[in-house]
């Protein structure tokens, strides 16, 4: 069983979205919060594999309580689901940790493939969302240095380039005919060489750094 916080103020779309979820068989939502201060309390007391989070909620937001969580419990995933179609709402979830940005009127299959790519530590994010944010990191650090660390091996290089497109380690695995224990051990290589914190900072890197 996996096991979901479901964060949404709204009373109603939180159970229809509860719902939706738990159309899959191995998806629960175990605990449900009204506010973003109520997620984090939760967090304390129970285990989750991922957390959703709306971003408007009194108390505190999504956004913010996301930020703590991916910074008290980095193996807990985040996902935003969100009626905010945002670029810079989207580029602060991503830099808080989240592992996916989607909004509420995609469709149910989508919010299944969704929760299944963040917890399989892939990065997703709705298209039309995507559309607007990846310009932008190509284009928002002018300034940044565009060659990859010279101390990235060329296998580190292939799985960077491989993260940044939004492939899971399963996905990498596969792809380079590597096992899914070898993929972390690069990535987590990597993230000490570059002084990242996750790999949705190394998606944010290989695109800014023209790997992707």
């Amino acid at each position: 069983m996996i096991r979901i916080l479901l964060a949404e103020d709204q009373a109603m779309v939180r159970q229809g979205l509860k719902m939706m979820i738990e159309s899959d068989d191995e998806l629960r939502v175990t605990s449900e919060a009204a506010n973003g201060k109520e997620a984090v309390e939760l967090n304390e007391r129970h285990l989750f594999d991922l957390v959703i989070l709306d971003i408007q909620m009194p108390v505190m937001n999504g956004l913010e309580a996301g930020r703590l969580i991916r910074k008290r419990w980095p193996e807990r995933k985040v996902l935003i689901l969100t009626t905010f179609n945002d670029d810079e709402y989207a580029l602060e979830a991503l830099k808080g940790g989240a592992s996916g940005y989607l909004l509420k009127d995609a469709e149910p299959d989508a919010l299944i493939r969704s929760i299944r790519s963040c917890l399989s530590g892939g990065l997703s994010l709705q298209d039309d969302v995507a559309a607007k944010v990846i310009p932008r990191l190509l284009h928002g650090n002018e300034e940044a240095e565009k060659t990859v660390d010279s101390s990235i091996t060329p296998r580190e290089l292939d799985i960077l380039k491989l993260v940044g497109e939004g492939r899971s380690n399963r996905e990498i695995s596969e792809e380079l005919g590597l096992s899914v224990g070898t993929v972390k051990n690069h990535m987590s290589q990597m993230m000490e060489k570059l002084d990242l914190r996750d790999r949705t900072q190394m998606a944010i890197y290989a695109i800014r750094h023209n790997v992707v």
